[in-house]
């Protein structure tokens, strides 16, 4: 099987691929770049390809979609350096007062 032939892939991965890549790309990511990536991730999710059929392919237990809430922080992050750090003091307030 030559170098990115997708044959060996089984229509639900090839979905999975296209989803991923549009993810990336909605996030800025150049398209080759994105699927590429795309397709890493599912072969890090599924070992490779996998031949259809009912009991044909392995299980995997998704390590690439345990990654939600890491690219979060985008709340904090619009806001002035004033602001994050009265949030902080008022924060650091209430938990003294809470303890005390």
């Amino acid at each position: 099987m030559p170098r990115g032939d997708k044959s060996d892939y089984t229509e639900k991965q090839k979905r999975k691929a296209a989803h991923i890549a549009e993810g990336y790309e909605d996030r800025g990511v150049p398209e080759d770049e994105a699927e590429r990536r795309a397709w890493a991730t599912v072969n890090k999710d599924d070992g490779g390809g996998n031949r259809s059929g009912s009991g044909r392919g392995t299980h995997t237990d998704n390590p690439a979609a345990h990654k939600g809430g890491r690219k979060g922080g985008k709340a904090a992050a619009s806001r002035s350096p004033e602001a994050r750090s009265a949030a902080a003091k008022k924060g650091w307030e209430t938990r003294r007062r809470r303890a005390g």
